[in-house]
C-alpha cells in the first residue's frame, strides 16, 4: 500500500510558521515510507530547502481568496490529481481547502484537512467559509484545544462519517537541542545583538502583532523593574512586524514611555532560533488570544529553557505548570510580572531541573517523528 500511496499537500505559502513546517516535515517523511509526496503552494522561504528528488513542488496561486482564483485552482488541482494519480489531498488552510474540496469531489479522492487555528468568524458567511476545514474525510486538530473548538463551533457542519482526531504538532528535537550550540556561536550572537553578556536575557519571540501580547509583556517588564529597582536583565523582542509598522512604532513608544530603550532590543529576524533560545535565560509566550499549539513554549522546553506562557490555548497542554515552566493569567501584566520575579529568584539547580523536565516532556510527546508517523498511519487507514 505504501508504495502506491501518493499524497498531495496544499498550503498557501511555505514560510516558517507551524502549519508550514508541519507540511514540510511530513512531505519529506513520506518518501522514507515508500510514498510519493507532492506540495502545491504559491511560494515561500521554505521552498528553497525542499529536496526536489523526494518531493515534487508545484506552484499555484493557492494563497488567494479571490473566488475566480479559487475556481482556477480547482481546475488545476483536478488535472494534477488525475495526471499524478494522487491518493490523498491534504489541505492546510481555508482558501486552498475550497479548491481541494471541489477537486476531490470531482476526482473521488480522499480529502484531509488540518485545523491549524481558531479562525475568527463574526458572521454566518464567514463561519460557512471556515467550515470547509471540517468537510474532509479526515479532520486533524493540532491540539485538544482546537479539537474542542471544532466540536463547540462547527458541530452543524460535522459529518458523523468523517473522522476527527488530535495529532499534536511536533518539532525537530535534534535541531532544538542545547548541546548542539557552541559557546563561540553564543558570544557572536550576543555581539550581533549588542547585548551585555553579564546580564540575564528575557526573550519574547513571535511576529509583532497585538494578539501576541507584546504590550502586556512590556508592561510586565516595567513592573518587574519597579520591584527590583534596577535593570537586572536585558530584554529581546524577536520578530518581524510583517508590514505592521504602526504597531512596532507603538511598542517602541511604549518602551520609551517606560524608560526601557536601553534595556529592550527589537530584533527583526534570527536565522538560528535554537541559538536564540540558548542565549536566553527566560522565554515568554504572552499571547492574549489562544494559540492553537504554541511553538514557542515547545521549542523553549526542548532547549531546556524556562518558559512562562499564557494560560490559554495550546500552552495548557504543552507546559506542565510548576514543573516544565509556568503559566500566568492571560492579558494580566501583574500576573506575568510575578512569574518573572519568581523565576529570576530561582537557584541554578532548580532552573536546571526545570530545563531537564521540559526537554523530556517535549521529546516524549511533541517530537516531529511522532507527528509524522501518526499522520502517515491515518493516511493508510483512510485508504484502507
Amino acid at each position: 500500500m505504501s508504495s502506491n500511496l501518493k499524497v498531495l499537500q496544499v498550503i498557501p505559502k511555505l514560510g516558517y510558521g507551524g502549519a508550514e513546517t508541519g507540511c514540510y516535515d511530513i512531505a519529506h517523511y513520506l518518501p522514507e515510507t515508500g510514498c510519493k509526496s507532492f506540495i502545491v503552494t504559491s511560494g515561500g522561504q521554505l521552498t528553497k530547502f525542499i529536496d526536489k528528488e523526494k518531493v515534487k513542488l508545484i506552484k499555484l496561486p493557492v494563497h488567494s481568496k479571490n473566488p475566480l482564483i479559487i475556481f482556477f485552482n480547482t481546475i488545476a488541482l483536478i488535472f494534477i490529481i488525475i495526471f499524478n494519480d494522487i491518493s490523498i489531498v491534504h489541505a492546510r488552510s481555508r482558501a486552498p481547502a475550497w479548491s481541494c474540496f471541489f477537486a476531490t469531489k470531482v476526482t473521488r479522492r480522499k480529502f484531509v484537512t488540518t485545523f491549524h487555528g481558531t479562525y475568527n468568524f463574526n458572521s454566518k458567511l464567514k463561519k460557512f467559509y471556515n467550515s470547509v476545514m471540517v468537510k474532509s474525510n479526515l479532520i486533524i486538530a493540532g491540539s485538544n484545544f482546537i479539537f474542542s473548538h471544532i466540536k463547540n463551533n462547527y458541530s452543524d457542519y460535522l459529518n458523523t462519517k468523517n473522522k476527527l482526531l488530535v495529532i499534536f504538532r511536533g518539532i525537530n528535537v535534534d535541531y532544538f537541542d542545547p548541546t548542539t550550540k557552541t559557546e563561540l556561536e553564543e558570544k557572536q550572537l550576543l555581539k550581533d545583538w549588542e547585548i551585555d553578556q553579564s546580564k540575564k536575557i528575557i526573550l519574547l519571540p513571535g511576529r509583532l502583532t497585538s494578539w501576541k501580547g507584546q504590550e502586556v509583556f512590556l508592561e510586565a517588564i516595567n513592573l518587574v523593574n519597579i520591584q527590583l529597582g534596577y535593570e537586572a536583565f536585558s530584554v529581546v523582542i524577536l520578530g518581524s512586524d510583517q508590514g505592521r509598522n504602526l504597531f512596532k512604532k507603538r511598542l517602541i513608544r511604549l518602551s520609551e514611555q517606560y524608560r526601557m530603550t536601553k534595556q529592550v532590543k527589537f530584533i527583526d529576524h534570527c536565522k538560528d532560533m535554537a541559538l536564540a533560545y540558548k542565549v536566553s535565560d527566560i522565554v515568554i509566550s504572552s499571547s492574549i488570544e489562544p494559540e492553537a499549539f504554541g511553538r514557542v513554549a515547545v521549542e523553549a522546553q526542548s532547549m531546556e529553557k524556562v518558559i512562562i506562557a499564557s494560560n490559554i490555548g495550546g500552552s495548557n497542554e504543552t507546559v506542565i505548570n510548576e514543573k516544565t515552566g509556568y503559566l500566568f493569567e492571560s492579558g494580566n501584566a501583574n500576573s506575568l510580572c510575578n512569574k518573572i520575579l519568581k523565576v529570576l529568584n530561582l537557584d541554578e539547580t532548580t532552573l536546571k531541573n526545570i530545563g531537564i523536565e521540559g526537554r523530556k516532556n517535549i521529546v516524549s510527546k511533541f517530537n516531529v517523528e511522532k507527528m509524522c508517523f501518526s499522520t502517515y498511519s491515518e493516511y493508510k487507514k483512510l485508504i484502507n
